[in-house]
């Protein structure tokens, strides 16, 4: 099973602690075993397009990209550091209301970071709502 990622990685764009450290070595192998499921659901294969001789060495640092960025959106939320997306304060009598980002401390990917590796495309229909011909 190959991964994609190392913890140096991580810790060359963030300072991570001990703890931390070792989060993403138990979360690394499982984000690039998340990589290759979603990959299969649109019919591709992470490690051959990663080895092919012409852009196999640019896909190779893509792919490496989004496994470090999902790695630090969970370990962020493992830290507690605050990712909320929506929030509600009331003073008299006391109320927080808050939604966060990442609630589950789960690892995924962004649709964005599945369109960057080819995986996720663009797609559109038509209906026809009437049929040529007919009264």
């Amino acid at each position: 099973m190959t991964v994609y990622a190392t913890v140096q990685d991580i810790m060359a764009l963030k300072s991570l602690t001990a703890q931390q450290q070792e989060a993403a070595e138990v979360l690394l192998p499982q984000a690039s075993a998340n990589l290759r499921l979603e990959a299969r659901k649109y019919g591709k294969e992470i490690d051959s397009l990663i080895a092919d001789e012409v852009s196999g060495e640019d896909y190779a640092l893509a792919v490496k990209s989004v496994i470090v960025q999902s790695v630090c959106r969970a370990l962020d939320s493992l830290a507690g550091s605050g990712n909320v997306v929506q929030g509600t304060e009331s003073i008299g009598s006391y109320s927080l209301t808050a939604t966060y980002l990442n609630a589950g401390q789960s690892l995924y990917f962004l649709k964005s970071e599945l369109k960057t590796l080819g995986l996720k495309r663009q797609t559109f229909g038509a209906v026809e709502l009437y049929q040529a011909g007919e009264s």
